[in-house]
Parts: C-alpha cells; structure tokens; sequence
C-alpha cells in the first residue's frame, strides 16, 4: 500500500497534503524490530505494508488500523454530537486523525455508536465501521448496557420489582422492563437495558417513583470501562475487547 495512501485512510489529511507531509520529511516508519529509530521516508508512493504499521507524522506517533474502534470515558457536560448545541462535543476530545477519517471518499471522522445526554458519564465507543454502529445500536440484537443512577429518594424494593416487570412510558403502551436491576446502596441503581429510548433510565425511574440525580454507563455487553480510563480520555479497542462486544 503506497504510504501517501496509508496516512489518507488514517486521517491525516487530503490525500495532497498526505504527499506533501512525506515529501517533506514529516514522515517517518517504524520497522518490525523494537527499540529502532523509525525511518523518514519521502517518496509519497514508497511500498509499504500497512498490517501492524506503526509510524510517525510531525512527532505524532500512530498505528495503522484498517477500522478505528475506539471507547471514550465521557465527561459530564459533553454531547455526542459534532454540532453541539449548549456544551463541548465529545469530538473535541479526540485527535484529529480520528475526527478526519475518510469514508465513501467523504471526510466524517468515527461517529458514535448511540449517544448519551450532555449530563451521563461513562463508556462510549466509538468507529468509523457502519456495519458495526448498527449492530451494536439495533435492538434486534439486544446488546445488554450497564448503567449506575444515583436516585433522589431512597430506593425500596417495589421500585427495584417494578423496573423488572417492566414500566410504561409516555410515548410507548408496550411495558419496558429492565434485563437486570439492583440496589448498590440506599440511593445507587444498577440496571441492565437491553434496548435504547431517548432518556430510557430516567425515564423508566420516574415512571417507577424516583428521580435519578446523576446517570454513568460502565458497561457495553461484556466490555468494562476500564478504572484507568480517567474521564475525556480515550484508548482503541483491541481484539479482545471487541470480543468482548460480540
């Protein structure tokens, strides 16, 4: 794969600027071999082989992904949304390779598979594989989520049984029920949900009898927000996380 063609599909640019950024020495390969300095090479149409390629534009060091899956711990006060309305999007939070990614010859970046509202913290994933977003979001599949709700009031039992044989909400006479819910403490829920609706926790909490107060996602199917992924960080999905997703 010509290198001018590998820093493309990455995100570093037209694929002109790709070429000047190599012709102008900004570009260097690392080989198979740990520890050696990697190599400026300036010819935009050099052969190289793209598996596992680790290299460096303008000190920025990258490893070529075919497809970027990546998770971001989300801040509270972000949207998932690359025209926010009110606050940051989580978009800033990522380097621009990631936001720049071609696809279908068209400049769009990962997108978000799903969303969570400006004030809900926790793990978000993010790609550029469409097929993959559809798969996680349709409920067809029921891909489980795991959310903590920090509630107003204390939580009693009848409300935990209530989520799990299901509440109606307002704009859908078909009961939604909870896969999984449980009391953490006095006011902590943890609950499972195997499809997604706008506001879907609160909305399910309210209709239950409580109010929740503060909402963090820790898990997508099998996969955990990692305890070292400090809030506005970000890190990509390797094999077997995405095992774990399946």
């Amino acid at each position: 794969m010509q290198l001018q063609e590998i820093l493309y599909s990455q995100g570093f640019g037209t694929r002109r600027v790709c070429a000047g950024l190599i012709q102008q020495g900004h570009v260097q390969v690392y080989g198979a071999e740990e520890g050696l300095e990697p190599e400026t090479i300036t010819q935009a149409g050099a052969d190289i082989d793209a598996d596992g390629l680790r290299f460096r534009v303008q000190g920025v060091t990258w490893t070529f992904f075919e497809k970027a899956y990546v998770m971001l711990n989300k801040p509270a006060g972000t949207e998932c949304s690359q025209k926010p309305s009110m606050y940051p999007s989580v978009y800033t939070l990522l380097p621009a390779p990631l936001r720049q990614r071609p696809q279908k010859g068209a400049v769009q970046g990962v997108q978000a598979v799903g969303r969570l509202d400006q004030d809900t913290t926790g793990l978000l994933l993010l790609t550029d594989d469409g097929q993959f977003i559809h798969r996680m979001s349709s409920p067809r599949h029921h891909v489980p989520k795991v959310y903590e709700a920090q509630l107003k009031h204390p939580i009693v039992p009848q409300l935990v049984q209530k989520l799990l044989d299901g509440v109606v909400l307002d704009d859908d006479p078909k009961p939604v029920r909870a896969a999984a819910c449980e009391a953490v403490d006095e006011h902590l829920l943890r609950l499972t949900l195997t499809e997604g609706k706008y506001h879907q926790v609160k909305r399910m909490v309210a209709a239950a009898g409580n109010r929740v107060e503060g909402l963090h996602r820790s898990q997508i199917g099998q996969l955990k927000l990692p305890a070292d992924l400090a809030p506005g960080q970000w890190r990509w999905l390797r094999a077997a996380d995405l095992e774990l997703l399946r």
